[in-house]
């Protein structure tokens, strides 16, 4: 959630232009539409902290690091072999503040979805190879991962070489041997949007006898990208990506920030977004402006919205929630390096019959929330 760097200057001319599409009713109950309440399991959480123990040989340095001692956060997850499986982001101490440590991914596996054990070693990280300069020194940030019909790993990541943030993606055949193809947008358009930030991909994904796996719409990969709004890529091969562009050339935006709303600053992707019997469900992440935001909600805070496109036109929004569904509550999701709070959604996945979003807490730490589509609850309540 750092770098929040300049996009394009015609996204901000766009910004709070949308209208809010839906709501919950006065009940507090979520359109039929929407998944929810997420609720989280009582005394297990956070299910992943900082571990001061670990100790890793940085490839670039050759120095021994404690490369998850500061935080753990912003997790990614899949299942395989009936396990959960979760890519988190992990900040050594070698910097302070937010965006000036060096990040690594390292994975945890789970039998319930809720116990986790963990390998000593990260499984992705800065190194020397032909991805260094785009990954050195702030390292590989906030993954977004999913698996395709025929058993590939597909990671979308942030490299962030303190200069510029970039989508970048890597694939793998057991989610511990990764093989980088570095930033998404490096050819498109003759690489014009490899020098403009970005960040934050949602591959769009599909059940398949309850197996959640990556789709395809009209012969095409679809992904939802961006913070400064929602915007989408189309791929045949799940390494090069086309932004989808408007009549300006720019990115098309298809939801912006909505001033007034808990999602006024920033409308940040989050999880893979899947497709259910109503259309596309993304699951994103809002900021709320500290001056032109929702006041029931803390200023800068980052709580969960919903949107649903058109099952056959990804580019096409149909319904989309005023206030969020999950927004922080619990002392691990307003005190670390965050204190303003966030539930920083980035993984979903459907594990015995239900849907576990794994989230990031305060930028320090990883908790989970489940949904039982059986027994529906209402959402996070509003003050």
């Amino acid at each position: 959630m750092n770098h929040k760097g300049k996009y394009f200057i015609g996204f901000v001319l766009s910004l709070f232009l949308l209208p809010a599409f839906a709501q919950q009713d006065a009940n507090g109950r979520l359109p039929e539409w929407a998944f929810g309440g997420f609720k989280r399991p009582e005394k297990v959480n956070p299910v992943i902290s900082p571990d001061s123990t670990t100790r890793f040989k940085d490839p670039i340095t050759g120095k021994q690091v404690d490369w998850e001692s500061n935080d753990t956060f912003n997790p990614g997850a899949v299942v395989k072999d009936s396990k959960v499986y979760v890519l988190y982001r992990a900040e050594d101490k070698s910097g302070i503040g937010i965006g000036f440590r060096t990040s690594r991914l390292g994975l945890a596996e789970s039998a319930d979805g809720i116990q986790f054990s963990r390998r000593p070693s990260p499984v992705l990280y800065p190194g020397k190879d032909d991805q260094q300069k785009y990954e050195w020194p702030g390292g590989v940030e906030d993954p977004r991962v999913a698996v395709t019909e025929d058993g590939t790993y597909v990671v979308f990541y942030t490299q962030w070489n303190r200069e510029l943030p970039r989508l970048g993606v890597a694939t793998s055949r057991d989610l511990v041997n990764w093989t980088k193809h570095g930033p998404i947008f490096e050819t498109a358009h003759g690489g014009k949007f490899n020098k403009v930030a970005h960040k934050s991909a949602s591959i769009i994904t599909r059940l398949q006898d309850d197996k959640q796996v990556v789709a395809k719409i009209n012969g095409k990969y679809w992904l939802y990208w961006g913070e400064l709004g929602v915007f989408a890529a189309t791929s045949t091969n799940l390494v090069d990506w086309e932004p989808v562009l408007g009549a300006d050339g720019e990115p098309l935006a298809l939801i912006s920030p909505r001033k007034g709303y808990f999602d006024s600053d920033l409308t940040e992707c989050g999880p893979p977004a899947i497709i259910t019997k109503d259309g596309i469900l993304l699951l994103y992440n809002g900021k709320n402006n500290a001056t032109q935001g929702d006041p029931r909600f803390t200023p800068n805070s980052y709580c969960g919205g919903q949107v649903l496109f058109n099952a056959n036109d990804p580019l096409k929004p149909i319904q989309r929630l005023d206030v969020p569904f999950f927004r922080p509550m619990e002392p691990f999701e307003k005190s670390g390096q965050y204190v303003q709070g966030t539930v920083f959604m980035e993984g979903l996945v459907y594990f015995k019959k239900k849907w576990f979003l794994y989230y990031g807490c305060a930028d320090s730490e990883v908790a989970v929330a489940i949904f039982d589509p059986a027994k529906p609850t209402l959402p996070d309540p509003i003050d």
